[in-house]
C-alpha cells in the first residue's frame, strides 16, 4: 500500500499516542516529558510527509544512505532527524549534514569522527546518545555497560556533540521492564558526569509502556505507526 493511500496511518498514530498517554498516566508522568520518534526505515518520503501533516516532528532513520536522501527531499518540513542505526565512522561527517540527533554513539571511533578537523574546524553541534548494549552478545550494537562512562566522557570532550543521555534496545530474552531498569541505573551514572544528560531513549512498538515506566524520555516507534516495513530496496 502506498503512503498516499495508507488511510490507516492516522488511526495507528492516534492509537500509539493514546497508548503513550495511558502509560504516562500509569507511571505518574506527564506526556509532555516524552518525545515520539517515528522510525521510517524503508518507507518512502511520501509517508514521512504524511506523518508530518499529522503532527509528527521527530523522525528516525537507521540507514545513512536512505536517511540523507529523505532528509534532502523533505527539507521544507523542518523535521528533527534522529539517526538510530549503527553508523560507520567514515559516514559520520556526512550524517552531520542532515541529522540533528545521533542516538547510536557506540564506540570511540564514531565519537571521534564528529570532532573538528582541519577541513571543518567549526562543525555544527549535534545532540548525541551513548548506545548501551544490554545483552551479553558483543556483536550487538552498543557499548558494554561497564564502558559507558568512558565513552560518555569522550563525547563530552569533542565539543561538537551535546550529550543528551543513553539509548538501548531491550534484549529479546529478558523482560523489557527489567532491562530498562538497568538502563535507568546507567543513566544515573551518566548524569554524574553531566547533569544535563538526562534523557533516556528506550522503548519501541512492543515495549514502550515498560520504557515509560522506567523513565524513558524518547520512544523509537516504527511498525505500530507506519505499518509493516517494506522490503529493503
Amino acid at each position: 500500500m502506498s503512503a498516499a493511500s495508507d488511510t490507516g496511518l492516522e488511526a495507528r498514530l492516534v492509537s500509539v499516542r493514546d497508548g503513550i498517554a495511558d502509560a504516562a498516566r500509569a507511571a505518574d508522568r506527564s506526556v509532555d516529558e516524552l518525545t515520539l520518534v517515528v522510525v521510517t526505515k524503508y518507507h518512502p518520503a511520501a509517508l514521512v510527509r504524511q506523518l508530518a501533516a499529522l503532527g509528527v516532528t521527530d523522525v528516525g532513520e537507521n540507514r545513512h544512505q536512505e536517511a540523507q536522501v529523505k532528509a534532502a527531499e523533505l527539507e521544507d518540513l523542518g523535521l528533527t532527524w534522529h539517526f538510530v542505526g549503527q553508523l560507520q565512522s567514515k559516514k559520520a561527517r556526512q550524517a552531520r549534514r542532515y541529522a540533528h540527533v545521533v542516538q547510536s554513539l557506540d564506540r570511540a571511533s564514531v565519537v571521534d569522527a564528529f570532532a573538528p578537523t582541519e577541513a571543518e574546524p567549526d562543525p555544527r553541534v549535534l545532540d548525541g546518545f551513548v548506545q548501551v548494549n544490554l545483552t551479553d552478545d558483543p556483536g550487538r550494537g552498543g557499548v558494554a555497560p561497564d564502558d559507558v562512562d568512558a565513552l560518555a566522557e569522550r563525547v563530552l570532550a569533542t565539543g561538537t556533540l551535546r550529550l543528551r543521555g543513553v539509548m538501548a534496545v531491550a534484549p529479546l530474552d529478558e523482560e523489557p521492564r527489567a532491562a530498562f531498569a538497568r538502563l535507568r541505573a546507567i543513566s544515573e551514572r551518566v548524569r554524574l558526569l553531566d547533569p544535563a544528560a538526562t534523557d533516556i531513549s528506550a522503548g519501541m512498538s512492543g515495549d514502550y509502556a515498560d520504557a515509560i515506566a522506567e523513565g524513558a524520555t524518547h520512544l523509537r516507534i516504527g511498525t505500530a505507526i507506519t505499518g509493516n516495513r517494506p522490503a529493503a530496496p
